[in-house]
């Protein structure tokens, strides 16, 4: 499971309801059941999101022996999911675990 860190702006959002819908944006066959989302598209065989505290909870699963094209759009909707979710773009979600890592590593 990895964890995200979300925007104060955006913690409200981590309600299931509001994950699903965001899911659902950007992927297929989304199902909300309890506490998770779940969802897949492409290269993820099956996705689960949640919140844990305040953080975004993900669990994927993924089948590497797809085409490279499909791949690719693979990424490229989870990495709009995480934007629009945790209001954090890749470059600043990169950031943010390289200044954790090495906070850790001191």
């Amino acid at each position: 499971m990895q964890s995200y860190p979300v925007r104060t702006t955006h913690r409200k959002g981590l309600e299931v309801g509001n994950l699903g819908r965001i899911l659902s944006a950007h992927f297929d066959r989304v199902e909300v059941s309890g506490d998770r989302a779940t969802g897949a598209f492409g290269a993820i065989v099956r996705i689960s999101v949640g919140a844990n505290g305040r953080e975004l909870a993900v669990e994927m699963t993924m089948d590497p022996k797809v085409p490279a094209d499909i791949a690719a759009e693979t990424i490229q909707r989870y990495n709009r999911f995480l934007e629009e979710a945790t209001g954090y773009s890749s470059k600043e979600r990169a950031r943010r675990l390289r200044k954790s890592a090495t906070a850790a590593g001191e």
